[in-house]
Protein backbone atom coordinates (compact mmCIF):
# COMPACT_ATOMS: atom_id res chain seq x y z
CA UNK A 1 0.00 0.00 0.00
CA UNK A 2 1.00 3.32 -0.73
CA UNK A 3 0.33 6.60 0.56
CA UNK A 4 0.34 10.09 -0.52
CA UNK A 5 -1.10 13.29 -0.68
CA UNK A 6 -3.78 13.76 -3.18
CA UNK A 7 -2.28 15.40 -5.94
CA UNK A 8 -0.71 14.90 -9.56
CA UNK A 9 2.25 12.76 -8.14
CA UNK A 10 -0.65 9.68 -6.61
CA UNK A 11 -2.67 10.40 -9.78
CA UNK A 12 0.26 9.43 -11.97
CA UNK A 13 0.72 6.57 -9.62
CA UNK A 14 -1.94 5.17 -10.04
CA UNK A 15 -2.11 5.43 -13.69
CA UNK A 16 1.23 3.65 -13.83
CA UNK A 17 0.36 0.89 -11.21
CA UNK A 18 -2.75 0.01 -13.60
CA UNK A 19 -1.13 0.25 -17.08
CA UNK A 20 1.72 -1.92 -15.63
CA UNK A 21 -0.70 -4.50 -14.96
CA UNK A 22 -2.29 -6.87 -17.15
CA UNK A 23 -5.89 -6.24 -17.57
CA UNK A 24 -8.35 -7.91 -15.35
CA UNK A 25 -11.80 -7.15 -16.64
CA UNK A 26 -11.48 -8.56 -19.92
CA UNK A 27 -9.66 -5.83 -22.04
CA UNK A 28 -10.13 -3.09 -19.66
CA UNK A 29 -7.77 -2.17 -16.88
CA UNK A 30 -10.33 -1.09 -13.90
CA UNK A 31 -8.86 1.89 -10.84
CA UNK A 32 -11.61 2.40 -8.05
CA UNK A 33 -11.15 5.50 -6.47
CA UNK A 34 -13.80 5.28 -3.07
CA UNK A 35 -13.68 6.52 0.20
CA UNK A 36 -16.55 8.68 2.34
CA UNK A 37 -18.62 11.62 1.16
CA UNK A 38 -16.82 14.42 1.23
CA UNK A 39 -13.28 13.42 1.26
CA UNK A 40 -12.30 14.82 -1.95
CA UNK A 41 -12.79 11.26 -4.10
CA UNK A 42 -14.19 13.25 -7.13
CA UNK A 43 -11.34 15.81 -7.46
CA UNK A 44 -8.86 13.28 -7.24
CA UNK A 45 -10.61 10.71 -9.88
CA UNK A 46 -11.01 13.85 -12.50
CA UNK A 47 -7.04 14.07 -11.89
CA UNK A 48 -6.24 10.70 -12.30
CA UNK A 49 -8.95 10.50 -15.34
CA UNK A 50 -6.99 13.60 -17.09
CA UNK A 51 -3.67 12.28 -16.18
CA UNK A 52 -4.64 9.02 -17.84
CA UNK A 53 -6.07 10.93 -20.77
CA UNK A 54 -2.40 13.11 -20.71
CA UNK A 55 -0.50 9.88 -20.88
CA UNK A 56 -2.72 8.86 -24.30
CA UNK A 57 -4.55 6.15 -22.92
CA UNK A 58 -8.25 5.75 -23.79
CA UNK A 59 -10.47 5.85 -20.53
CA UNK A 60 -13.48 6.33 -19.47
CA UNK A 61 -15.24 7.62 -15.74
CA UNK A 62 -18.31 6.33 -14.21
CA UNK A 63 -19.75 8.15 -11.05
CA UNK A 64 -21.24 5.49 -8.19
CA UNK A 65 -23.68 9.18 -7.60
CA UNK A 66 -24.59 8.28 -11.29
CA UNK A 67 -26.84 5.27 -9.43
CA UNK A 68 -27.04 5.52 -5.90
CA UNK A 69 -30.07 7.43 -4.10
CA UNK A 70 -30.64 7.69 -0.37
CA UNK A 71 -32.63 4.78 -0.10
CA UNK A 72 -30.45 2.61 -2.00
CA UNK A 73 -27.31 3.00 -1.37
CA UNK A 74 -25.24 -0.06 -2.83
CA UNK A 75 -28.03 -1.93 -4.03
CA UNK A 76 -27.93 -0.52 -7.56
CA UNK A 77 -25.06 -2.80 -7.96
CA UNK A 78 -26.24 -5.42 -10.26
CA UNK A 79 -27.64 -3.34 -12.20
CA UNK A 80 -24.26 -1.54 -12.69
CA UNK A 81 -22.41 -5.20 -12.91
CA UNK A 82 -25.02 -6.05 -15.55
CA UNK A 83 -25.21 -2.50 -17.70
CA UNK A 84 -21.27 -2.12 -17.68
CA UNK A 85 -18.67 -4.68 -16.19
CA UNK A 86 -20.45 -7.92 -17.81
CA UNK A 87 -20.41 -6.10 -21.22
CA UNK A 88 -16.78 -4.82 -20.65
CA UNK A 89 -15.41 -7.91 -19.48
CA UNK A 90 -16.58 -9.17 -22.96
CA UNK A 91 -14.85 -6.06 -24.60
CA UNK A 92 -18.87 -5.01 -25.53
CA UNK A 93 -19.74 -1.45 -25.05
CA UNK A 94 -21.66 -0.77 -21.97
CA UNK A 95 -24.91 1.39 -20.93
CA UNK A 96 -26.73 2.47 -18.30
CA UNK A 97 -29.73 4.97 -17.28
CA UNK A 98 -27.86 7.54 -14.75
CA UNK A 99 -30.07 8.74 -11.80
CA UNK A 100 -30.84 12.83 -11.92
CA UNK A 101 -32.09 14.69 -8.87
CA UNK A 102 -34.08 17.70 -10.34
CA UNK A 103 -35.61 19.53 -7.06
CA UNK A 104 -33.62 17.02 -5.17
CA UNK A 105 -35.46 14.06 -5.93
CA UNK A 106 -34.27 11.14 -7.71
CA UNK A 107 -35.31 9.70 -11.26
CA UNK A 108 -34.64 8.53 -14.32
CA UNK A 109 -32.41 9.99 -16.50
CA UNK A 110 -30.20 9.82 -19.37
CA UNK A 111 -28.87 6.95 -20.79
CA UNK A 112 -25.22 6.71 -20.53
CA UNK A 113 -23.03 4.99 -23.19
CA UNK A 114 -19.68 3.31 -22.11
CA UNK A 115 -17.40 2.54 -25.10
CA UNK A 116 -14.53 -0.21 -24.02
CA UNK A 117 -11.77 1.91 -23.16
CA UNK A 118 -8.28 0.87 -21.86
CA UNK A 119 -8.85 2.02 -18.51
CA UNK A 120 -12.12 2.25 -16.64
CA UNK A 121 -12.47 4.61 -13.66
CA UNK A 122 -15.28 3.94 -11.41
CA UNK A 123 -15.36 6.91 -8.56
CA UNK A 124 -18.07 7.18 -5.42
CA UNK A 125 -18.47 5.34 -2.54
CA UNK A 126 -18.12 1.31 -2.80
CA UNK A 127 -16.38 1.47 -6.33
CA UNK A 128 -13.89 -0.33 -4.64
CA UNK A 129 -16.40 -3.23 -2.91
CA UNK A 130 -14.72 -7.11 -1.97
CA UNK A 131 -16.95 -8.52 -4.71
CA UNK A 132 -15.16 -7.33 -7.56
CA UNK A 133 -11.74 -6.73 -5.88
CA UNK A 134 -9.62 -9.73 -7.89
CA UNK A 135 -11.07 -7.14 -11.18
CA UNK A 136 -9.56 -4.13 -9.82
CA UNK A 137 -6.00 -3.22 -11.29
CA UNK A 138 -5.67 -0.05 -8.76
CA UNK A 139 -8.28 0.49 -5.70
CA UNK A 140 -7.44 3.93 -4.33
CA UNK A 141 -8.60 4.84 -1.09
CA UNK A 142 -9.19 9.05 -0.56
CA UNK A 143 -9.67 9.96 2.61
CA UNK A 144 -10.06 13.62 5.04
CA UNK A 145 -9.12 13.22 8.33
CA UNK A 146 -12.34 15.29 10.20
CA UNK A 147 -15.76 13.90 9.43
CA UNK A 148 -17.38 17.32 10.64
CA UNK A 149 -15.21 19.04 7.53
CA UNK A 150 -16.42 16.10 5.41
CA UNK A 151 -19.89 17.05 5.90
CA UNK A 152 -19.76 20.22 5.81
CA UNK A 153 -18.02 19.85 2.28
CA UNK A 154 -20.96 17.57 1.27
CA UNK A 155 -23.48 20.30 2.42
CA UNK A 156 -21.78 22.93 0.34
CA UNK A 157 -22.13 20.47 -2.33
CA UNK A 158 -25.57 19.14 -2.48
CA UNK A 159 -27.03 22.31 -0.27
CA UNK A 160 -28.36 22.31 2.78
CA UNK A 161 -31.77 20.90 2.51
CA UNK A 162 -29.78 17.40 2.63
CA UNK A 163 -27.69 17.80 5.35
CA UNK A 164 -30.01 15.39 7.57
CA UNK A 165 -29.98 12.48 4.42
CA UNK A 166 -25.75 13.23 4.73
CA UNK A 167 -25.68 12.70 8.42
CA UNK A 168 -27.40 9.21 7.52
CA UNK A 169 -25.79 8.73 4.95
CA UNK A 170 -22.61 9.16 6.39
CA UNK A 171 -23.79 6.63 9.08
CA UNK A 172 -24.56 4.38 6.40
CA UNK A 173 -20.76 4.76 4.80
CA UNK A 174 -19.02 3.99 8.60
CA UNK A 175 -21.08 0.16 8.57
CA UNK A 176 -20.56 -0.40 5.37
CA UNK A 177 -16.27 0.53 5.08
CA UNK A 178 -16.35 -1.65 8.37
CA UNK A 179 -17.72 -4.53 6.98
CA UNK A 180 -16.32 -4.15 3.32
CA UNK A 181 -13.06 -3.50 4.95
CA UNK A 182 -12.43 -1.14 1.47
CA UNK A 183 -9.30 0.84 2.94
CA UNK A 184 -7.68 -2.37 4.22
CA UNK A 185 -7.82 -3.52 0.46
CA UNK A 186 -6.62 -0.33 -1.07
CA UNK A 187 -3.22 -0.07 -3.27
CA UNK A 188 -3.06 3.56 -2.82
CA UNK A 189 -4.34 5.81 0.39
CA UNK A 190 -4.88 9.55 -0.47
CA UNK A 191 -5.18 12.25 2.02
CA UNK A 192 -7.59 15.17 0.54
CA UNK A 193 -6.76 17.64 3.33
Amino acid sequence: MWRSRADAAAADLAVREALRQPPALGPVRLITVDGPSGAGKSTFADLVFARTRAAGVEARLVRTDDFATWEQPVQWWPRFRAGVLEPLSRGAPGRYRRVEWPGGVPVDGAVVEVAVPEVLLLEGVSSGRRSIADRIGVSVWVEAADPAARLERAVARDGESARAELVRWQEFERRWFASDRTRERADLVVHSG
